[in-house]
């Protein structure tokens, strides 16, 4: 049986036309390190031939009890995981300013890890040119992807799995859907044959590319030390955080990558994996590692909390550390929806209610939050054009400014302007949307009932 190893990459050719001068490398002997000490505080000391002197802080334990003053990964204070470290040697090193354990982070990340493998069949033509003289034949063959456990009732052995729909899909697949229907999900630690879980598909979006799978009653997750995803809010990931991915690179198992967020929040358009259709992601790009096989992983923080989906990476050969994720906002929406509508019932795609508005960005800005040390974008958000058909005909108004909008009780400051395209994957039908506006400069409230009538299937 063939195994291709699910990737939905992005190829985007970058031409370029630059020069550039690199520095000598070489080091001249008045400039040059004459020592290095550890001072009384711990504190590593250079002493260079001109007699300069550098401290660059803390690096051991000043007695080695609990780690006190020791490794924090930057400026060495209150390093935690340096604990029982004989006369003041180096703990484990801690990677993030506030002490959180990428280890600890990953180990949370690994527990609601799978690894998903997907089975088709395809029929090819075979045969001459002469009428008569063609044949077919059935080919079997497999993709590899990856998955987190989304919910999971453990006593009863069931779960719902989030996944890419293309780690699900295939064009060529005889199936009338094109999904698969052989898929087994693997647990970390637990990725052979005998410990393999039948999945079926509850449903999925070629647009947003998120499929969700369930399981039922299966003695493996019941007995495991699995656990499902503890979700994170993807609209306050920074520039700069640090990121884990955790899936089933080149199919070889699941494993780890490490790295930060290098934009929190853009759009890609690509071909979707029907091989045809255009389709725009909003995504974080990261420098992670990310392969094929990634593709439905997760994207961890430095707490182990879920913010994204791994769906796609640029390759080309003068690009390197490109990597996307769905965010989890959008991922765990999605999902959501899926199985509000899809599970156990004939629907397979995600019901989205359309208000009918376009919104533009008319102001952005940069904004220092000195509370968390990041920085974040921050829009002003208006409505462009209303379809005279719609929801909001009548109601909002072209030159209207989104201040915020509420739904369920949950209000959403509108400072981005995907905040309100994301919330409409929140909207069943029968909820009421609010929304804050700026009209002419003046502040006014109005509603929007949503309908049956409104839901489009994506």
């Amino acid at each position: 049986m063939k195994r291709k190893i699910c990737s939905f990459v992005c190829v985007i050719c970058l031409i370029f036309s630059f020069s550039f001068v690199l520095s000598s490398c070489d080091t001249n002997e008045a400039s040059g390190i004459a020592s290095a000490q550890i001072n009384d505080n711990g504190e590593l000391i250079l002493v260079y031939n001109d007699g300069r002197e550098q401290n660059l802080g803390v690096v051991v334990g000043r007695d080695g009890i609990d780690g006190q003053d020791g490794v924090d990964g930057i400026n060495g204070t209150n390093g935690q995981d340096g604990t029982n470290g004989e006369n003041g040697t180096v703990g484990s090193l801690v990677i993030t300013s506030d002490g959180s354990s990428i280890p600890a982070a990953s180990a949370k990340g690994l527990r609601s890890a799978v690894s998903i493998i997907c089975n088709f069949q395809a029929t090819i033509q075979q045969g001459g040119w002469r009428p008569g003289s063609s044949s077919t034949t059935t080919q079997d063959y497999s993709s590899a992807g990856s998955g987190v456990i989304y919910q999971m009732d453990k006593s009863e052995g069931d779960a719902f799995i989030i996944t890419n729909y293309h780690v699900v899909y295939d064009a060529s697949s005889n199936t009338e859907n094109g999904i698969s229907e052989d898929i087994s999900v693997y647990l970390y630690g637990s990725e052979i044959e005998e410990k393999a879980i039948e999945a079926t598909y509850v449903g999925g979006s070629l647009y947003y590319d998120i499929a969700v799978l369930r399981i039922e009653d299966s003695e493996i997750l019941a007995s495991s030390s699995a656990q499902a995803i503890d979700v994170s809010d993807s609209d306050k990931v920074g520039v700069g955080d640090s990121v884990i991915a955790i899936g089933n690179a080149q199919g070889y198992g699941i494993s780890t990558s490490f790295g930060i967020v290098s934009v929190d929040s853009e759009y890609i358009t690509m071909t979707a994996a029907d091989g045809k259709t255009s389709v725009s992601f909003r995504v974080i790009r990261v420098d992670t590692a990310v392969n094929p096989g990634n593709s439905g992983g997760g994207l961890f923080d430095d707490e182990g909390n879920l913010i994204g989906i791994v769906n796609a990476k640029i390759v080309d050969e003068d690009v390197e550390g490109i990597g996307y994720a769905i965010p989890s906002n959008v991922a765990v929406a999605i999902a959501d929806n899926i199985i509000d509508y899809c599970y156990e019932t004939d629907i397979e795609r995600v019901q989205r209610a359309l208000l009918g508005i376009t919104v533009t960005t008319s102001d952005s800005k940069a904004i220092y939050d000195s509370e968390t040390g990041k920085i974040y974008i921050e829009e002003t958000v208006s409505v462009y054009e209303v379809s005279e058909s719609s929801l909001a005909n009548g109601v909002l108004m072209e030159g209207d400014v989104l201040v915020s909008a509420t739904l369920n009780g949950n209000t959403t400051e509108v400072t981005r302007q995907y905040h309100i395209i994301d919330m409409m994957l929140n909207v069943r039908a029968g909820d009421t949307v609010i929304m804050n506006i700026l009209r002419d400069g003046a502040e006014m409230t109005v509603s929007i009932q949503i309908t049956e009538d409104c839901l489009a299937a994506y």
